[in-house]
């Protein structure tokens, strides 16, 4: 059988992801292997200068919640291959699209140090308390407050992370004059309304970035956020439109947990 360093080695030669002994973050965002679809996103998504925003560490012990399609998997599943820890904590779209366990099986050498957990209204202990470093959740929070369970959600991730610990967070931004839906049908949610609901769980907002800030959404869409890119749940009727507005206007936002 192959050694680890030999099989990455052969790896990087043909071009298929390579989980690189000690990646720096670019280079984890670089590997050749990542889904074609998901490196498209970069330019909008921003994930070397989002992942630093968080201050993301390749020997942290790390939480996503709710990765689906695996997007950031693909980043940070070998950037704490070796030193950290990477858990992905499940939620109901996860389990219906389970990508991050066909990732396991067509590559364990990149992938395999991967921990699941399941986290939702019933499994909210998805970590030891006071545990993880850094937690992670990327276009989720209208989703728990569609749900009605979102300071459970949040008070859920407060116990798990470290006295001192980081929530990084993102999410679609609802227009600053429009009063907030709190179901978030649309899938926006207004900053300031995020921001309240997520110290009220005890956290402290330490940073905000505007990396995925997008002037042409208006937040008022015929589907909500789902109207633009890369859904279009408009199909091809006025699909130039919404390829030109782009994907939606985000939100970055960087949380402490109080310390006791």
């Amino acid at each position: 059988m192959l050694s680890k360093s030999a099989f990455l080695c052969m790896f990087s030669l043909i071009s298929i992801a390579p989980a690189l002994a000690d990646p720096t973050l670019d280079q984890a965002v670089q590997s050749p292997g990542r889904t074609i679809a998901f490196v498209s996103r970069d330019v909008v998504r921003h994930p070397v200068e989002e992942l630093t925003f968080f201050g993301l560490k390749p020997d942290a012990n790390v939480v996503e919640i709710w990765p689906f399609g695996g997007y950031w998997t693909q980043i940070l599943a070998p950037y704490l291959y070796d030193h950290g820890t990477y858990t992905v904590a499940l939620g109901p779209f996860d389990l219906k699209k389970h990508t991050i366990s066909t990732f396991q099986s067509e590559h364990p050498e990149i992938y395999g140090r991967i921990k699941t957990t399941q986290f939702d209204a019933q499994h909210l202990d998805f970590a030891p308390e006071n545990s993880v470093d850094l937690v992670l959740t990327f276009r989720n929070m209208h989703n728990w407050m569609e749900a009605g369970n979102a300071p459970e959600m949040l008070a859920a991730i407060h116990r798990a992370l470290k006295p001192g610990g980081i929530l990084g967070i993102e999410d679609h931004r609802g227009h600053t004059t429009a009063p907030q839906d709190p179901k978030a049908k649309d899938g926006y949610v207004r900053q300031a309304y995020a921001i309240d609901l997520i110290q009220k769980a005890g956290f402290k907002l330490v940073g905000s970035s505007e990396i995925n800030a997008n002037p042409k959404d208006t937040a008022n869409w015929p589907k909500g956020v789902w109207t633009l890119p890369p859904t279009y749940a408009l199909g091809a009727k006025d699909h130039e439109k919404y390829e030109a507005i782009g994907e939606g206007d985000n939100f970055v936002l960087k949380f402490q947990k109080i310390k006791d």
